[in-house]
C-alpha cells in the first residue's frame, strides 16, 4: 500500500470519528493524514524536479535494447 493511500484512510477515520463526536481520535487521525500527505507531496516534488532536471534518467539506448532484441529475435 502506498503512502497516499494511507493519508486518505486517516482523513476518513478523522472524518467518521469527528461526526461521531470522538473529538480527540478526530484530532488525532487528522494529524497522522495531514503528516503522511506532506510526505507524499515532498517525494513527489522532490522526484518531479529530479526528472525536471535530468538526474537519475538512464539512457534511453540502454533501456531500449532489451525491447530490441525481443523485436529483432
Amino acid at each position: 500500500m502506498n503512502l497516499l493511500f494511507w493519508a486518505i484512510v486517516a482523513l476518513i477515520v478523522s472524518l467518521i470519528a469527528g461526526g461521531m463526536g470522538f473529538t480527540n481520535i478526530a484530532a488525532g487521525a487528522a494529524v497522522i493524514s495531514r503528516t503522511l500527505f506532506a510526505v507524499f507531496l515532498l517525494i513527489a516534488v522532490l522526484l518531479f524536479l529530479l526528472v525536471a532536471l535530468g538526474i537519475g534518467v538512464a539512457d534511453a539506448i540502454t533501456l531500449m535494447e532489451p525491447v530490441r532484441a525481443h523485436l529483432i529475435a
